[in-house]
């Protein structure tokens, strides 16, 4: 029971933090959504697929608007949906899994205190290039 409720917790927290940049919160939850949703509809347990289907549905149809920035997810809808694909992960995986799927979100929350995951993504040349997929050009800094 304490490791589901801290899945869950942590994941609304988890994708709050990368909920910094347009489409960003998005992508890294249908990143980390799409696998569980695979898992339930094809594993033993189908009738937890409705738990990522529900959050990635919703996500994919903010996308586009997101990007665009005429909408935007936000802390609300950032935590409901890591909230949400916490309970997927809490539903679907086994114990020793779970306890896995905890470590990466400790892990990733404890990291966030000392590193910038906006920094470390526009350092990367893949994850930048993920994070750019979809949004507008960043401009040049201007000359002086």
């Amino acid at each position: 029971m304490f490791i589901d409720g801290a899945i869950i917790a942590g994941s609304a927290n988890l994708a709050n933090l990368f909920d910094l940049r347009p489409g960003r919160a998005i992508k890294v939850g249908l990143l980390a959504g799409a696998p569980l949703l695979a898992a339930s509809l094809y594993g033993s347990r189908p009738a937890t697929a409705g738990l990522a289907a529900i959050p990635l549905g919703a996500a994919v149809a903010l996308l586009p608007e997101d990007l665009a920035e005429r909408a935007m997810l936000g802390d609300a809808g950032a935590n409901s949906m890591g909230a949400l694909l916490g309970l997927a992960a809490s539903a679907r995986l086994s114990r020793k899994a779970r306890l896995g799927v905890l470590g990466v979100v400790v892990g990733l929350t404890a990291a966030s205190e000392k590193v910038s995951f906006t920094k470390v993504i526009a350092n990367n040349p893949v994850l930048h290039r993920i994070d750019m997929i979809g949004r507008r050009p960043v401009p040049p800094p201007a000359h002086r």
